[in-house]
């Protein structure tokens, strides 16, 4: 177990000096939508973290998002985000990070999220609790919706379903002290871990995005679950985290939203 953490870390500090070094400096972008891009220091990033896992790791299975690699039914899967937030990082704006988590069958057992902006590093194991750059981290202890401060994102399809996300974003501002909107969800996940957001809840998310930091957020003593207060499935395309103490009034804003939405 310690090797896979050792392994985790090393990758995540190496694809994130990789984003640093290359800040500003991007050749090409794609377009997989209308508002996802992707870059070639995404591919670079992702390229020097599969090519560890594989040197380390040959049998074990590997999910990333910028390319599909054909499983070969290990227990054990390593699941990656080179770039979470690439429009930010196109833009120049400093909120990106790398994101990486080990399932083993099926369960996420370790997660990392790395930002090499302010060379931060979120880490977390199953059963021992998660930290900051060695430091034991907690969620919040607010325990009043209207004393928090949350987080969401806005999907890709936001152009088409742009009513429907922001009548659920009005209901948060207007019950909350406020709602920031950064565009990295692991990042906001990791915030809730510590402190800095005591929500955060997205639609339309993949694994990639949320793996790593949904462990960190449980393994620092806040709750997550889908938009029903079910178990959380990463494999799904809703997540609602926060501090515990808030969940259910963040649950109750969302189901009285959803339930009116056409």
């Amino acid at each position: 177990m310690k090797d896979f953490r050792e392994l985790a870390v090393k990758a995540a500090k190496e694809a994130g000096d990789i984003l640093r070094e290359n800040l500003g400096k991007i050749k090409r972008i794609d377009y997989k939508g209308r508002v996802s891009l992707v870059t070639d220091i995404d591919r670079k990033a992702e390229e020097r973290i599969i090519s560890l896992i594989k040197e380390r790791y040959p049998s074990h299975d590997i999910l990333t998002e910028e390319r599909r690699i054909k499983e070969k039914g290990s227990q054990y899967k390593w699941i990656i985000d080179p770039l979470d937030g690439t429009t930010n990082y196109v833009h120049g704006y400093p909120r990106y990070c790398v994101s990486i988590a080990l399932e083993k069958n099926g369960e996420v057992i370790k997660g990392v999220v790395y930002d090499p902006v302010p060379d931060e590093l979120f880490l977390a194991e199953k059963g021992k609790g998660a930290t900051l750059n060695g430091r034991r981290i907690s969620v919040s202890k607010i325990n009043k919706l209207d004393k928090s401060l949350l987080a969401t994102g806005f999907p890709y399809d936001r152009r088409e379903r742009a009513d429907e996300y922001l009548r659920i974003y009005r209901e948060f501002m207007v019950n909350s002290q406020g709602v920031r909107r950064d565009g990295a969800a692991a990042l906001n996940l990791c915030y809730t871990a510590n402190g800095r957001f005591d929500g955060f809840w997205e639609e339309r998310l993949a694994p990639w995005d949320v793996a790593a930091g949904s462990l960190i957020v449980s393994e620092a003593g806040g709750r997550v679950t889908d938009f029903k207060g079910d178990k959380l499935d990463i494999y799904e395309k809703e997540i609602l985290a926060s501090n515990g103490k808030i969940h259910r009034e963040m649950g109750e804003i969302l189901a009285k939203i959803i339930k009116k939405s056409p």
